[in-house]
């Protein structure tokens, strides 16, 4: 009974937790831990009765629930039948459902038929749908949107079709994750640049204020939710470089107050730190070097000599790092970095449209 409580609770919140995306017997393993079968199967039909995919249509789908079990549409955007979606669209009854979230044919999270197309990477659906009416920043109860499953499933075409259409290249705030960095994490730089080329902020926002409401922020206590640093923890070097010209802070990667205090014990206090530690080779000292970054914010020295042992450090990238914070930097160096900084990183795409001549302009851009 209490099990039961705990998800109907869950179950009745606006936004469902991840837990719930797993089916079946997996729902209540992932929320509530080992649990016996017997009890995560006998609490699941409490909650759900036998017909799981019924009961998941009555809950989430876009009513009138008669139409919700007509996937048709949906079911012809996840296979890439495009003259199927075609011949639905031609009649008004399917176009008016086009932003219809429905639980189609092989899914258990009510989408629309554009998040499906996307999450299965077939472009020419993705662009028909557009083109017929398609919302392309709708979210599902994850508040993940299509471009969002695009990128996080590879799919480079749709993003890009997502994006030209003006997908939100941050995706949601309603969603813990971004396009930027998912992409960052598992090394797509060819995403990320199309990201970026679209306007993505490549710094993680914390200011989370809609406009009707008084302004407030949230302090940053932690860089896992940065992008350069897990580009740095699964040292993709080029998405690390892509981040940073694009106006990336090198210290914290935040564009809002940052609560050092708040930060674990025995975490990463800035950046560079997080690249020592996570043994990255010297090119990503050097690029936070060439980047501007404080190197007086990294305090090994008040650490023991057991701490210190433990981190797997380049013995290179340590090298480089020691190097930089005893010898002052060039005056040329200082001067691309405040001239980035004066302009800001949401101009310097203007760079190349300055009447400058073209090697100074490639020195700020760092190509």
């Amino acid at each position: 009974p209490v099990v039961g409580f705990l998800l109907c609770s869950l179950l009745s919140l606006p936004c469902v937790p991840n837990a719930f995306l797993c089916s079946g017997l997996h729902v209540f393993i992932c929320v509530f831990g080992e649990l016996p079968l017997q009890v995560v199967d006998d609490t699941w039909r409490l909650v759900a009765g036998p017909n799981l995919k019924e009961w998941l249509r009555e809950q989430f789908c876009d009513h009138p629930l008669e139409h919700c079990e007509d996937t048709r549409l949906h079911d012809a955007a996840y296979v890439g039948d495009l003259q199927t979606l075609r011949s639905l669209l031609q009649e008004e009854s399917y176009r008016s459902r086009i932003n219809e979230k429905s639980v189609w044919c092989c899914g258990w999270l009510p989408c629309t038929p554009l998040r499906i197309a996307a999450t299965a990477g077939h472009g020419n659906c993705v662009d028909f749908l557009i083109r017929k009416g398609a919302e392309v920043d709708l979210v599902d109860v994850k508040g993940q949107t299509a471009l969002y499953v695009a990128v996080v499933n590879g799919h480079l075409e749709s993003a890009q079709i997502l994006l030209e259409a003006g997908a939100d290249p941050n995706g949601s705030r309603h969603h813990r994750s971004t396009p930027v960095y998912h992409a960052s994490r598992v090394g797509r730089a060819d995403i990320l640049k199309a990201l970026i080329r679209y306007g993505a902020d490549v710094d993680v926002n914390h200011h989370l204020t809609p406009d009707i409401r008084p302004p407030f922020s949230r302090r940053l206590t932690s860089l896992v939710v940065c992008p350069l640093y897990i580009s740095a923890a699964y040292h993709n070097l080029q998405c690390f470089k892509l981040l940073l010209q694009a106006g990336a802070n090198p210290d914290f990667n935040c564009n809002g107050p940052v609560n050092t205090q708040g930060f674990y014990r025995g975490s990463p206090g800035c950046v560079m730190d997080a690249v020592l530690r996570h043994g990255c080779e010297a090119a990503f000292v050097s690029l936070l070097v060439e980047f501007g970054a404080n190197l007086n914010l990294v305090k090994w020295e008040s650490l023991g000599p057991e701490s210190r042992g433990r981190r797997k450090v380049d013995p290179e990238a340590l090298q480089v790092f020691k190097e930089a914070r005893s010898v002052p930097r060039t005056l040329l160096n200082l001067c691309r970095v405040a001239v980035r900084r004066a302009l800001g990183k949401y101009r310097l795409h203007l760079i190349p449209s300055l009447p400058l001549p073209d090697p100074i302009k490639k020195f700020l851009l760092y190509e």
